[in-house]
């Protein structure tokens, strides 16, 4: 193979070499070549999967280890219909969209990316910030340290905002900084990966692990959702009438709540901008299009799995079906105590159990309501760590733990960045390379004033921001499959015969899935706003292209 000067020629070089040569040679140098998956890896392995995988853990147990991995399926296969929009044309996704479809759809999936990537960018820094402080360097950093907790968070924020910066302004860097950013990456994900293979290693180890349970929690059983998963049960069965009834549909309906959010979620709205504009700032054609896809299979899909589950597979070892130590009885323990946080939650639902009994007090209710109460309580990854130190060590349960927790924040922050500097280069017309690209990217660096300001702002930004996104979701599933069936855009890379039935049958459930459990989240967070935003922004959009379909006419057709 002739030596060139050219990366992308001598990636060129080196894909047809693996596509000849077949077997694990190509899948070799399709790992070598791969990047772009990795990177979604790193920002859908953030906080918002590790509470999630917490709280299904302690809903479900083991049996809900089969959601998120099905969730993923059906947003790779959204990803892949963009890259192979992408990379058959070459044209940037937002110009296409607003050529043609619609620019009400393209400058909305632009705003609702840059939006979501400011406000979720602020819990990655609160999430690192109590980790380090809590687990990690309490003594050094913590609120009994020198510094004192205010101290403790401004160094941790400044440290971390320094870090993600001068990585994130590697990729700017032309090739060689685009490469050195995917290695970084790669080496956070597969470290955050192994943090929490460790965990669950060394838990089986210690006995505690039911692996019979694990393989049967991935076979997928929709019925479950509907139903308390069975360790509930010997508590619902003490309980008669209306009690009964409540937490029976108490459990089903945080069961659905965060079935709906990780379905619509599992690919947020900034990843399907992140994608496509890494695979051109790459500068990949149509002939790395099954590349891309095996990047997505490897770089995104198995990290992901491995990751979330073994979260799952700790929090429901510890917390599923057990009450949170301290507030049915009394612990004399001081590391039993219940958090603010989880005192607030177990008095809310006993507040909700007696507004449907409004004779009863709270002393009144019986104790297996007020464990049923405890047992649904949400823990946070402090509570998991402390769990786990007893049956695994202070080192790993603590120090491994803590160290996968900081990498999540780590790499998720890093990614926001990378995205904010796509998008705002994307909708100022820059060439996303150099100063401007950096200096882009800085917008998510708002998220440093999260841990000072995360909780008054989450009420306030969080709900909007989550309601726009997962509105935003669906549409831009629909506004890919629009694209991917254009023959305007596509010309003779438009799938053809059986290639195209299947891809549209596959998007189509994946957009009608993700439309679905958005629908109904938009309903649970905003009711009749979300609909009326959803109907003005389908308006709007609709206004716009009878106006642009006139002005064509005519043009077409001077009088």
């Amino acid at each position: 193979m002739a030596e060139t000067n050219d990366p992308l020629a001598r990636d060129l070089e080196l894909l047809a070499a693996a596509e000849a040569a077949g077997g694990w040679k190509k899948y070799r140098t399709f790992m070598r070549l791969s990047g772009p998956g990795w990177l979604q890896s790193a920002i859908t392995l953030g906080g918002g999967s590790l509470a999630g995988s917490l709280y299904l853990g302690v809903l479900g147990g083991m049996t809900m280890l089969w959601l998120q991995p099905l969730a993923m399926i059906l947003g790779i296969i959204m990803l892949s219909a963009i890259g192979y929009v992408t990379l058959s044309t070459g044209e940037r996704p937002f110009r296409a969209i607003n050529k043609h479809v619609n620019p009400v759809l393209g400058w909305t999936w632009a705003l609702a990316t840059l939006m979501a990537n400011i406000v979720w960018c602020m819990p990655q820094f609160s999430l690192a910030s109590g980790v380090l402080q809590q687990n990690l360097l309490p003594e050094q950093l913590g609120a009994g340290s020198p510094l004192g907790e205010f101290g403790g968070k401004l160094v941790i924020s400044i440290t971390i905002l320094v870090i993600t910066v001068a990585i994130t302004w590697s990729y700017g860097s032309g090739h060689w900084g685009i490469k050195l950013y995917e290695i970084v990456l790669k080496l956070m994900v597969a470290s955050i990966v192994l943090c929490f293979v460790a965990v669950v290693v060394a838990m089986g180890r210690a006995g505690h692990i039911d692996w019979g349970s694990i393989f049967v929690g991935f076979i997928p059983n929709p019925g479950q959702i509907f139903s308390p998963a069975d360790s509930f049960m010997p508590y619902l069965e003490q309980l008669v009438g209306e009690a009964q009834t409540f937490w029976s549909g108490e459990i089903v309906s945080r069961q659905i709540d965060t079935i709906a959010t990780a379905a619509a979620t599992a690919v947020g709205i900034n990843m399907t901008f992140l994608f496509p504009y890494s695979l051109l700032r790459k500068g990949w054609g149509k002939e790395f299009r099954g590349l891309a896809m095996f990047d997505l299979a490897t770089g995104m899909f198995i990290p992901f799995v491995l990751a979330t589950s073994c979260i799952v597979i700790a929090s429901a070892s510890q917390f599923h079906a057990q009450p949170v130590p301290g507030l049915v009885e009394l612990s004399q323990d001081e590391a039993d105590q219940p958090t603010d946080k989880e005192q607030k939650d177990y008095n809310g639902l006993l507040s909700k159990r007696l507004g449907v009994d409004p004779a009863m007090t709270a002393e009144q209710l019986p104790v297996v309501e007020r464990q049923i109460a405890a047992m649904l309580v949400t823990r946070d990854a402090n509570r998991l760590s402390g769990a786990l130190t007893p049956l695994t060590g202070s080192t790993v349960g603590n120090v491994i733990f803590g160290f996968g927790v900081v990498g999540m924040a780590l790499s998720t922050i890093t990614i926001l960045m990378l995205i904010s500097g796509f998008v705002l280069c994307e909708m100022l017309n820059l060439t996303p390379t150099g100063w401007p690209f950096r200096l882009c990217c800085l917008a998510a660096a708002l998220g440093v004033l999260g841990p000072f300001f995360w909780t008054q702002a989450a009420f306030k930004l969080a709900v909007p921001t989550s309601v726009f996104g997962l509105i935003l979701l669906p549409i831009a599933y629909l506004t890919f499959f629009l694209l991917m069936n254009q023959r305007d855009l596509l010309g003779d890379e438009l799938p053809q015969g059986k290639s195209r039935v299947v891809w549209n049958l596959l998007m189509f459930v994946a957009a009608s899935i993700a439309t679905l459990a958005s629908l109904y989240m938009v309903w649970l967070k905003a009711h009749e706003k979300g609909l009326i935003a959803i109907g003005i922004l389908l308006g709007a959009a609709l206004i716009v292209q009878f106006t642009r379909r006139r002005r064509t006419q005519a043009a077409e057709n001077p009088s």
